[in-house]
């Protein structure tokens, strides 16, 4: 009584121990763990310290901004600094001094004309006329800018006043010469100053004195032959020519505006200092602390939510990725702690490559550590998933600018670094593929930065050099890590990941040297399920690699007694003959179970292990339970099939279903003489057939279309291994081989 309650005691404590591998609460517990390491990886670069400090008073601490904000002070002065920059805008008006030259010569030939006056006369005229063209010019003028820009007076103004101050006065000894001007003279004299007004009008003009002093030389160059025209026209043009280039200030006012309006506002960045330890705190820079929430009499604690938020999606995005997946991680909590560890991991490594003190620092940390950690060791999607987190997670820890929230060049070269891991660590079966993955990072990372680099267009040599070396190095560092830690969580949370299986996989494995040496024949059949039994794998997407391993160690119980096996038996008699089926019974059966103790004392994992205990399921031993039928006396109770059965269990995982078909499968077929496609065809669905209506496979999820796809699987494969003994006899019919039970086992 005492002894059953004991086991009764032993036995919870077991249900105990290992029911937290299923845990709702427990899956839940880890999940809120996740959460914590997403906010603690952000808080330091999303909330900010507070400080309990007073104005007037000595800082006891040096306060660095915590997010960026404008100096007012700052931007007033860069916006004036900006406006006295700005030079004076002229205005180049079209001053239509052709019609000005048109009217002289129009008045000079009119007045000269009129023979009722002398010359004293006309040069009186002469004297009030002139002036007068000139003012009924202006006024003209004034009219057409006016109607052109009603709303710039200032424009006006200035034009007026230059048209006055800048008047040519023609001397008074012109007034008498000009009334000894004939038609024909003037005449001559007009094209000359026209051409010579539009030239030198063509200039800009903000003293119309610069040009005056040019017209001798334009006159003298000119067609006129007779001294006194060149002179008049000399006179005519000066008193002609005015400026054209007028200060404008409304649009100077304009021009000072915009550049006002156009200069960037000055910015108080993240990381700068506020106030340094010992320094007065000034009105001024406690309103910059008010406003950048660093005071405890104003704490906020809207960031804190934020990010409690923040973290509350990446978990939910997490757990509808891991809760849809067809991943074992699904309903098992050991998967999810591993996963939760390695983002624990992950995290710890950029925090602390974080605290260096370079600029782009975070370019060199490993962050695709994680994400080919998790294609490894769990799954190729959930290592996709995962590589958004960490970018996302990278673009927060390593923001330093405080512009925003996020730095998307660390979040993108995350992104890029990570997926190439993951992709790049497909099908690793050596370690050193670790390392060249490694090194396609480096070098995806590496083009990453450069291409960030050059778009952005300011940089600096050094820059280029530090940054692509910490790409070069993030990637090497990788390797080193993902080597490193391998072997912990291949050990700690027993994983059977592609580099332990090949390791396993080597023929001088201790455990496969004692099959070699000790049962030859068990080895080289033990090779040929492992053969067949992964391209039937791989044909329904199963683990080929797993199949294969366990294929090899599948049989390995039968070194314990090898001779009982007859593909050990080489010239020797069968020892079965000379023993009870009883006892046969007894021997066969026993090398799943001495198999499954070996492995352990090796340390094999479990997958393994688990192959070698259900690959024949709970199937009848039909030789030596018909021997015993035969032999049974008449009249005594009937056995049961019970006592010849293997004690399972029955086919877990696809895997093992695979290599009990696939072991079946070998046996069969090479016990047939020279057998032909037909008679392994039909050998191949006999033994799934057999299996299936037995109920061996109930346990696993293979399909009846993925069974059909295994039998095609398997017959291409033995077409090939035995090719060379197949027979096509002309109109004969397969024969059906029976096979021996000794042989199947």
């Amino acid at each position: 009584m005492a002894h059953n309650q004991q086991t009764s005691e032993g036995g919870k404590q077991a249900n105990v121990l290992t029911g937290w591998k299923s845990s709702l609460s427990i899956r839940l517990l880890l999940f809120v763990l996740l959460g914590l390491v997403f906010y603690l990886a952000m808080e330091g670069r999303l909330i900010p310290q507070t400080y309990d400090i007073k104005a007037g008073a000595a800082s006891e601490k040096t306060i660095y901004a915590t997010k960026q904000i404008e100096n007012a002070i700052g931007t007033q002065k860069a916006k004036e600094e900006a406006a006295r920059r700005v030079q004076p805008v002229y205005s180049i008006l079209s001053m239509k001094n052709e019609s000005l030259v048109d009217t002289t010569f129009e008045k000079l030939k009119q007045i000269n004309a009129d023979d009722q006056l002398n010359t004293n006369d006309k040069a009186s005229i002469f004297r009030n006329v002139f002036p007068t063209m000139y003012g009924d010019y202006v006024t003209m003028l004034s009219a057409s800018i006016r109607t052109s820009d009603p709303a710039n007076d200032g424009l006006l103004n200035e034009v007026k006043t230059a048209l006055a101050d800048q008047m040519y006065r023609i001397p008074e000894e012109f007034y008498f010469k000009f009334p000894k001007l004939s038609k024909e003279d003037l005449d001559e004299m007009e094209p000359v100053a026209k051409e010579i007004v539009g030239r030198l009008m063509n200039d800009q003009l903000l003293n119309a004195q610069t040009a005056r002093t040019r017209v001798a030389e334009f006159v003298n160059s000119s067609s006129l032959s007779k001294r006194e025209s060149r002179e008049m026209v000399q006179e005519i043009v000066r008193f002609v020519l005015t400026p054209n280039k007028f200060p404008n200030q409304k649009a100077t006012d304009e021009a000072r505006a915009e550049a006002r309006d156009g200069t960037k506002p000055v910015y108080i960045n993240k990381g700068d200092v506020l106030v340094h330890k010992g320094e007065l705190v000034t009105e001024e820079t406690y309103e910059r602390l008010k406003a950048m929430d660093l005071l405890k009499e104003k704490t906020n604690y809207w960031p804190q939510l934020g990010l409690m938020l923040l973290s509350g999606l990446f978990v939910l995005g997490l757990f509808m990725f891991v809760s849809h997946s067809e991943h074992p991680i699904r309903s098992q909590n050991l998967q999810l702690l591993m996963l939760v560890l390695i983002y624990v991991l992950n995290v710890f490594v950029m925090k602390v490559v974080s605290l260096g003190p370079y600029a782009n620092i975070g370019y060199l940390a490993p962050v695709a550590m994680g994400s080919m950690l998790i294609a490894i060791l769990i799954g190729t999607p959930l290592a996709l998933a995962s590589s958004m987190v960490f970018a996302l997670l990278s673009s927060v820890i390593f923001n330093t600018g405080g512009e925003q929230l996020f730095d998307f060049r660390y979040g993108l070269l995350a992104l890029v670094v990570c997926i190439t891991s993951v992709y790049a660590i497909q099908q690793a079966n050596q370690r050193s593929s670790i390392l060249k993955s490694g090194i396609m990072v480096s070098l995806s990372g590496a083009v990453t930065v450069l291409c960030m680099t050059f778009l952005d267009n300011v940089y600096t040599r050094s820059e280029i050099m530090f940054s692509f070396g910490f790409t070069v190095a993030s990637g090497l560092l990788t390797a080193v890590l993902v080597i490193g830690l391998m072997p912990f969580f291949e050990v700690t949370f027993s994983i059977l990941s592609p580099l332990k299986l090949v390791e396993l996989s080597n023929p001088n494995h201790p455990l496969l040297r004692k099959l070699l040496i000790e049962t030859p024949g068990t080895y080289h059949h033990s090779v040929m399920v492992g053969n067949l039994s992964e391209a039937a794998a791989e044909s329904v997407g199963a683990n080929g690699l797993l199949c294969r391993v366990g294929s090899y160690y599948h049989d390995i119980g039968k070194t314990k007694r090898p001779s009982y096996f007859i593909e050990n038996q080489m010239s020797m008699g069968n020892p079965h003959d000379q023993i009870e089926p009883d006892l046969s019974k007894s021997i066969i059966i026993a090398h799943a179970r001495d198999g499954v103790e070996m492995l352990k004392e090796h340390n094999i994992p479990k997958p393994i292990r688990d192959i070698a205990e259900q690959h024949h399921g709970t199937t009848l031993l039909k030789f030596f339970y018909f021997k015993a039928k035969k032999l049974q006396e008449e009249g005594a109770e009937p056995i049961p099939e019970e006592d010849y059965r293997y004690p399972g269990p029955k086919a877990q995982s696809k895997e093992a279903a695979i290599v009990g078909i696939a072991d079946s499968v070998e046996a069969a077929v090479r016990s047939l003489r020279s057998p032909s496609i037909e008679q392994i065809d039909t050998m191949v669905r006999k033994i799934i057939k057999d299996r299936l209506d037995d109920g061996q496979l109930s346990d696993c999820d293979l399909t009846l279309r993925e069974l059909e796809t295994i039998a095609k699987t398997l017959n291409e494969a033995l077409l090939g291994i035995f090719h060379s003994r197949i027979e096509y006899p002309a109109g004969s019919s397969p024969a059906q081989a029976e096979t021996k039970e000794a042989k199947q086992a």
